[in-house]
This record gives structure tokens, sequence and C-alpha cells, in this order.
């Protein structure tokens, strides 16, 4: 056993650089994906409606921790050996799809009504009434939630620590493990979370009474 020094908090320091890239992985994966949903949600087909609908139940109603499990140890039963890394990020972009599919398509349907029939009445396709009319409109209201679902992600790369990802977390356990000393171990760990995420939860604030000034006026 040996005492907390500057080494350890510099190597949990360091392994902040994962977190942040597993968390950009997640977020711009989970864009992607979640805009899927979205669209297919608010579609007109009702079969895309059913399976986004489908998708949303099954990864928000499991846990994200049995998610990560499914990917790492399932993915060996079909025969791929995949690293941590690739688990990790798979599972977070499932999960963040699901989330912000549902973020953003209550954000398309919190357009005004009027938007849709004055788009329809101009014979916009359904591609062009999305794209010009809708989504700009639905962005500026999913901006704040947006924001804030940034701190959910960062905060749920955490829970790869249980299939050896090395991020924060890990870290965290693996100088505790030679140290002894979780109270000073953990106290760094969560000021440097807190060092990621209240900036965005600030600006999520910032950009929500930004948001309903303009609507006040």
């Amino acid at each position: 056993m040996r005492t907390f020094g500057f080494s350890d908090f510099w190597f949990i320091l360091q392994a902040a650089q994962w977190t942040v890239q597993l968390s950009l992985i997640a977020f711009v994966g989970g864009a992607v994906g979640g805009l899927l949903v979205a669209l297919a949600r608010t579609s007109e087909s009702g079969v895309a409606q059913r399976l986004a609908t489908g998708f949303i139940q099954v990864f928000q109603g499991t846990p994200l921790l049995m998610q990560l499990f499914l990917v790492f140890f399932g993915a060996p039963v079909l025969g791929l050996d995949i690293s941590p890394w690739i688990a990790a990020g798979l599972a977070l972009i499932l999960n963040t799809s699901a989330f912000l599919g549902e973020i953003w398509r209550g954000s398309i349907q919190a357009v005004p009504r009027g938007q849709w029939e004055a788009a329809d009445a101009l014979g916009l396709s359904y591609a062009a009434r999305m794209r010009d009319v809708v989504l700009p409109q639905a962005w500026k209201i999913a901006l704040p939630p947006t924001v804030g679902y940034m701190v959910q992600v960062i905060k749920g790369t955490s829970l790869a620590a249980i299939i050896g990802f090395t991020e924060i977390t890990r870290a965290g356990q693996i100088i505790n493990n030679a140290t002894f000393q979780p109270l000073i171990v953990f106290s760094v760990v969560g000021a440097i979370y807190f060092a990621l995420c209240w900036p965005l939860s600030l600006w999520a604030s910032r950009i929500e009474k930004r948001s309903a000034a303009v609507l006040a006026r």
C-alpha cells in the first residue's frame, strides 16, 4: 500500500481524455441514430413508427449496464471478437439514439401545426417539409434538452469501467486498489466529472432561459 500522490492524480486526469472521447463517439453516433428514430416516429409510415417505438422502449426500458454486458459478452457468442472500446461505443450509441430520438420526436411534434399545414399547402414533399420548415424550428426547441442530455452521456460512460474500459472511474478503481484511500481517490474522480459536466449544465440552463425570454416577447 502506498500514499495517494500527484502521479496517481495525473493518471486519473489523463483517463479523462478517454471519457471525453467515448462521450463524443456516443453523442455523435447517437445524434445520427436519434435523428433517424425521431423521423421514423413522426413519419407517415405505420411500420416505421412501430419499429422506432419498439427500439425506444427496449433501450429506455433496460439498464445501460445490461446493454453493455449484452454487447461485450454477447458478441463473442456470435463469433465476433470486439474490444471494450467498440463494445462501450456501440452500447452508448444505441442508448443515446433512443433517448435523443425521443427528445427530438417531442421537439418535432411541438412545432405548431400551422407550420405543417402551411408546408402542405405549398405542396412540399415530406423531405422538403422536414428539411426546410419543421426541423429548423424543432432544433431551437430541442437544443436545451439536447445539451442537458450530454451530461447524462458523460456520466453514463462510467459504466464502461465494468467491461474493462479505462476511463475516469476505472482509473480511480485502479488507483484505489493500489492506495486503499477511497475517500481521496473517488473525491478526485467526482471532482473531474463535475468539472466536465457543470459547464454543460450551465450552458443548457442559459440556452433554456434565453429561449424562454424570446418566447415571452
